[in-house]
């Protein structure tokens, strides 16, 4: 039986990450200059030589996977400790990924990585494209400055630039190539064009007059500074038609190209290199983002602030969709809309914790990121819910969202306050409030909870000072903004605007004279049982 292309990839994978070559620095550096074949060639003659052989060969698959073996390794060179070094200070450039074999994310970057370096080659490029087991060789992933898995860097001259594009086989090749002098792709002809169409999905085109002059350069440096986007620039008339049909042939054109129904984006500003790149900022996502581990380190730095999230399943999100690009529309460039899977826990999860809800129907949220707030729409998800709830975000009139257990039934000798009844409970009581703020994963707040207990038992019957605990993982207040626990605070009756924190390293007995000392009591500050009689102090 054949060997399919899906066996034989998975073969090369494997092989990259458990059996790295050793090799000289000599020798590494005369397999980077081979001539080398693209891994579609390897597959067609690791097919050609099956079906030569027929499926009865024994010795076939081994020979295959060393053929494979053997080339890939020109394609991508193995560094060592012995060699790292040389190979990166003597090469004018030099494509680097630090990996380790048991990484996952490692292993569906490597692909990527050697499709990239293989378009690279049969692109005639010059640069070295390497790989590294930074567990393996530790000496070497220190010296070149990889302290994490996968890390991917690019050194020109010997000097590192940091990997800051995304982790497709496209955007490599895009962000390799934009800093190594070729930012933005000229296209002479139709055919040109056409095969670039094939290959790219988004893109920015600009046409011109002639390549040159100040709007033509402010074009270049915004083509060299974007990490993300591929430009492509023309002068020729039916070429840029043929990328953006609504084109209108000026002197200077300039467009956004993307592949979603809002699929052309004209610039209409000056050519400055500041506002096409803010230009491209503003308007590279599609109208409804879907959030991805590969695409969510752009989407949390956007310049966008505002952002809606809906939390839904594929299908459901489906029925949703054009209720949300409807209202989506109307704030293009304002607020970005973001669709999460609140079926994938890696990445839904840690979204609804931070909200305190685990509801598998659909949810809507924002965050503002310029204040750090966070909204919930309460409402049921109808278009004019959604589209009032996203004015109130745009103009600042939403109130932030606060999460909150249900409110208890019961006060017991602590009373338990939940971020609903925080307000009612604490700040606004008649009594001074002696506040115990903990969270369940808190290594010390058992400790503390048993203290606050002995002191809840030793002033009771005091009524002008009560007890209280909260839950700080389960409930918030803004009034509340603790980050070490446990955390212990009393809330004088007549001032609770300024808690006092109270060191949870006390003893009982510091406790008790702190308590007598900052609570009014109803006789000489004493403390009275039921008969009238003042209690002994622990």
């Amino acid at each position: 039986m054949p060997v399919s292309e899906r066996f034989v990839l998975a073969t090369l994978l494997l092989l990259f990450l458990l059996q790295p070559l050793v090799l000289s620095s000599a020798s590494v550096i005369d397999d980077a200059e081979d001539d080398l074949e693209g891994l579609e060639e390897l597959l067609a003659i690791d097919l050609e030589e099956e079906q030569e052989k027929g499926a009865g060969g024994g010795t076939l698959n081994k020979l295959s996977e060393a053929e494979i073996l053997r080339r890939a390794q020109k394609i991508v060179v193995e560094l060592g400790n012995e060699n790292a070094e040389k190979v990166v200070r003597s090469s004018a450039a030099v494509l680097l990924l630090g990996y380790t074999p048991w990484c996952p994310r490692s292993a569906e970057l490597m692909p990527k990585f050697v499709e990239a370096a293989t378009v690279l080659r049969e692109m005639g490029s010059n640069l070295v494209v390497a790989k590294l087991d930074a567990e393996r060789h530790e000496k070497a992933a220190n010296l070149l400055g990889i302290k994490g898995f996968p890390t991917i860097l690019l050194f020109i001259d010997g000097s590192p630039l940091t990997y800051k594009g995304g982790f497709t086989k496209e955007e490599i090749l895009i962000w390799v190539r934009k800093k190594t002098g070729a930012p933005v792709i000229r296209l002479s002809s139709l055919d040109a064009a056409e095969d670039f169409l094939r290959q790219h999905q988004t893109f920015i085109i600009g046409h011109f007059e002639n390549y040159e002059g100040s709007e033509y350069d402010e074009f270049v440096k915004a083509a060299a500074t974007d990490n993300e986007i591929q430009f492509v620039e023309t002068i020729d008339n039916s070429i840029a038609m043929l990328l953006f049909p609504d084109v209108r042939l000026d002197k200077r054109f300039l467009g956004l190209v993307k592949s979603e129904p809002e699929r052309f984006e004209k610039f209409d500003d000056n050519f400055e290199e500041h506002k096409i790149l803010q230009f491209i900022e503003y308007n590279k996502f599609p109208l409804v983002t879907e959030l991805t581990e590969q695409n969510s380190v752009r989407v949390y730095s956007s310049t966008i602030k505002l952002q809606v999230f809906i939390f839904a399943t594929p299908d459901d999100f489906e029925g949703l969709r054009p209720l949300i690009l409807d209202v989506a529309k109307s704030y293009k460039g304002n607020i970005m809309f973001i669709h999460l899977d609140n079926t994938q826990d890696d990445l839904a999860k840690p979204f609804m914790s931070l909200y305190g809800l685990e509801s598998v129907e659909p949810i809507v949220t924002a965050f503002d990121n310029r204040i750090g707030s966070k909204y919930l729409l309460e409402a049921d998800l109808a278009r004019d819910n959604l589209e009032e709830f996203c004015s109130g975000l745009l103009h600042g009139t939403l109130r932030p969202y606060f999460k909150s257990e249900p409110i208890p039934n019961e006060k017991g000798m602590i009373e338990k306050v939940v971020g609903k009844t925080f307000s009612a409970s604490v700040l606004e009581s008649a009594e001074s409030v002696f506040l115990e703020v903990y969270t369940p994963w808190c290594i010390d707040c058992d400790a503390t909870s048993k203290q606050v207990q002995k002191l809840a038992k030793h002033f009771k019957g005091m009524e002008n000072l009560k007890f209280a605990r909260i839950d700080a993982s389960s409930n918030e207040h803004p009034k509340l903004e603790i980050n070490n626990y446990p955390t212990l605070l009393l809330y004088p009756a007549g001032d609770k605007s300024n808690p006092i924190k109270v060191s949870k390293k006390s003893s009982l007995k510091d406790l008790v004279t702190f308590i007598k000392m900052n609570v009014k009591a109803d006789e000489d500050r004493g403390i009275l049982d039921k008969n009238g009689d003042k209690k002994q102090e622990l």
